[in-house]
């Protein structure tokens, strides 16, 4: 791959995770983008559906899982990688969206901080901010 079609796929790659961050409002079902704005200082949990909430967070999710393992293919093409970060993702997910879920079923103020915080890995392509400089340094030290 030469340096314009790897910079040009970066380029697409990081653009869809901008157009995603971007659109969230309307692609998206997820009652605590404005409830932690600023509304869990006044009041308690938004009312939200459950299931349409989990199922559109896991939809954001897999859809920054997907773009995230494009961007690592393309910057480091190993296949090897690829393997090992999909697995990251998929064990990740398993976790996070069920402590997410107990979270969502069970709504305390105190805990606000820390569900804020957990929900954000899983809205967000925080694993692959993580996962870049990791396979960077494991490269350039091999």
């Amino acid at each position: 791959m030469n340096k314009a079609i790897k910079f040009t796929s970066l380029f697409v790659l990081f653009g869809l995770l901008i157009l995603i961050r971007f659109f969230e409002d309307e692609l998206f079902y997820d009652p605590y983008l404005t409830f932690f704005q600023n509304d869990y200082l006044y009041i308690d949990s938004p009312r939200r559906e459950v299931f349409k909430v989990t199922l559109f967070t896991s939809l954001r999710y897999l859809l920054n899982t997907v773009i995230s393992l494009g961007i690592l293919y393309v910057v480091f093409k190993d296949k090897s990688m690829l393997k090992f970060s999909a697995l990251i993702y998929a064990v990740s997910f398993v976790l996070l969206i069920g402590i997410y879920l107990y979270f969502v079923v069970n709504p305390r103020q105190e805990d606000y901080y820390l569900f804020f915080n957990l929900r954000r890995f899983l809205i967000q392509p925080i694993i692959l901010i993580l996962l870049l400089p990791a396979f960077y340094y494991n490269k350039i030290k091999t």
